[in-house]
């Protein structure tokens, strides 16, 4: 049986976190670091990169996808033609609709001052955007991308990286198209469109 006294200094502290303390390595977004940011809105994170030490913009962050996809016409303008590699891959998209790659390539890739080599899908046709970034970039650099704060961060050695949305070209890559609604006539107005349409007979013409 145990002795009262052994249990009579021990005590429990729950740590709390407040605003003007926040530990190292947490990484956390508040409410100033929204201004600037058009509000409402339900825009997803579109970045700009470097790839092969040049700037690409209107790349998607991801994280619903497993892959690194890029544009052929991307390629084509940093002029890499000659570093693509044939590689067959089928790329499910979540309507389960498929795409079918055929060619790959590997590119430094540049994000604010982060660079690492990375295997893009090349992907020919339109695209609403030049390339896109999936999960395995975000958990290898233990990053956090918010689209409310239209931001992503990621911890370094001594601190911590920002990379910035570019919100108004994520609303020019996702602007829906206007469509024009075209009336549909109710059941009784159709029946009297047949009716003017449908031939008349002839006055001297009897009806058999």
């Amino acid at each position: 049986m145990f002795h009262k006294d052994l249990y009579s200094n021990v005590s429990i502290t729950r740590e709390k976190w407040t605003r003007s303390y926040v530990p190292d390595g947490v990484l956390s977004f508040n409410d100033e670091e929204a201004e600037g940011i058009s509000q409402p809105h339900n825009d997803v994170l579109v970045i700009s990169i470097l790839l092969n030490k040049v700037q690409v913009k209107h790349v998607l962050m991801d994280p619903g996808s497993s892959a690194f996809i890029i544009r052929s016409r991307v390629v084509e303008q940093l002029v890499l033609q000659d570093q693509i590699v044939p590689e067959y891959r089928v790329l499910n998209g979540f309507d389960m609709a498929c795409e079918t790659t055929k060619e790959e390539i590997i590119l430094p890739m540049n994000v604010v001052g982060n660079i690492q080599d990375t295997k893009f899908h090349v992907i020919e046709g339109d695209m609403r955007y030049n390339a896109l970034l999936g999960r395995p970039w975000i958990h290898n650099m233990r990053a956090v991308p918010s689209t409310l704060y239209q931001m992503m961060k990621f911890p370094i050695v001594d601190g911590v990286k920002t990379v910035y949305g570019e919100q108004h070209a994520e609303k020019e890559i996702f602007a829906v198209d206007e469509v024009t609604l075209i009336p549909v006539p109710l059941t009784s107005e159709r029946s009297n469109i047949k009716d003017k349409h449908r031939p008349q007979p002839r006055p001297n013409q009897k009806n058999r």
